[in-house]
């Protein structure tokens, strides 16, 4: 194991280097300097945390769950353009699957003519298959799906389900799943097009009723027939739900790894980094 692990440079006295090393040696109230550094860290985090779940005119970027086929009817194309022209009326832009076909390609040509951002998330694998011809806007290509939604979620403000098969669906499930865990707290809509989603939606009120979801956690999912009643429920959405881990635990990983920068401690010193993460973990707590 190294003598010396990664740490942020907030947390140290200039660099001392030698010919045959460089380190940074601690300073002596490395501890609150660390501290200083995190809570400033965490309150950026929680003022865009909190932003996400206020009242709010407008999203930056919603992301758009949507199948790489248009439907047997064309109430779910016509749902798709309704869609892109509120997007764009709005000012928002849009983070989705990549394609270029179905209701992917109809609401991406649509925000993209509108004038507004469109970025597309794709994994390798997909593109034959999903995109044919010319693409709208930036085109992120990731290794996997998991990736993918990863990306797409670190992106976006909101999230928005047009009708869709499996793979629409696994994707909103997901983002509904991590709102209830706490991984995060953006609005997860269900653009319900001529009642497509109306079993799903009675499932997971029979899902309540037999007690496997949680009332409150069943008011995570916000439904409207129209694109312009979903946004405007949306944009009042207030999580009400009790999350099952706060949002921190999910995220001292991060923390740690974007303290990392190029200096060194020496090993013996992790326990102040260590400390400080749990003095910090204990002020989120009981605030």
């Amino acid at each position: 194991m190294s003598k010396y692990i990664k740490l942020a440079p907030a947390l140290l006295s200039p660099v001392n280097k030698s010919k045959n090393n460089m380190r940074a040696e601690p300073t002596s109230n490395a501890h609150a300097n660390a501290s200083l550094f995190i809570l400033k860290a965490t309150e950026e985090e929680r003022n865009s945390v909190i932003m996400d779940g206020e009242l709010q005119e407008k999203f930056r970027k919603i992301c758009v769950f949507c199948g790489s086929n248009s439907g047997n009817r064309t109430v779910f194309s016509d749902a798709a353009l309704d869609l892109g022209n509120e997007l764009v009326k709005r000012r928002i832009d849009l983070v989705y699957g990549g394609g270029s076909v179905g209701l992917m390609g109809l609401i991406s040509q649509t925000v993209y003519d509108g004038g507004c951002g469109v970025l597309g998330v794709i994994p390798t694998a997909l593109m034959p298959l999903e995109i044919s011809g010319q693409t709208m806007g930036e085109v992120k290509v990731v290794a996997d799906m998991h990736e993918r939604k990863a990306e797409m979620a670190r992106q976006s403000d909101a999230f928005i389900a047009l009708p869709g098969g499996y793979g629409t669906m696994e994707e909103l499930l997901e983002m509904i799943t991590w709102s209830q865990l706490g991984i995060h707290n953006k609005p997860v809509g269900l653009l319900n097009v001529d009642g497509y989603y109306n079993s799903l939606l009675a499932l997971f009120d029979n899902g309540v009723d037999e007690g496997f979801i949680k009332s409150g956690a069943r008011q995570i999912v916000i439904s409207a027939p129209n694109a312009k009643e979903l946004i405007i429920k949306m944009e009042q959405y207030a999580p009400g739900h009790e999350e099952v881990a706060s949002r921190t635990i999910w995220e001292i990983p991060h923390l740690v790894d974007t303290f990392t920068d190029n200096f060194y401690l020496e090993q013996e010193s992790t326990s102040t980094l260590l400390s400080c993460l749990c003095s910090v973990f204990n002020y989120w707590m009981n605030t």
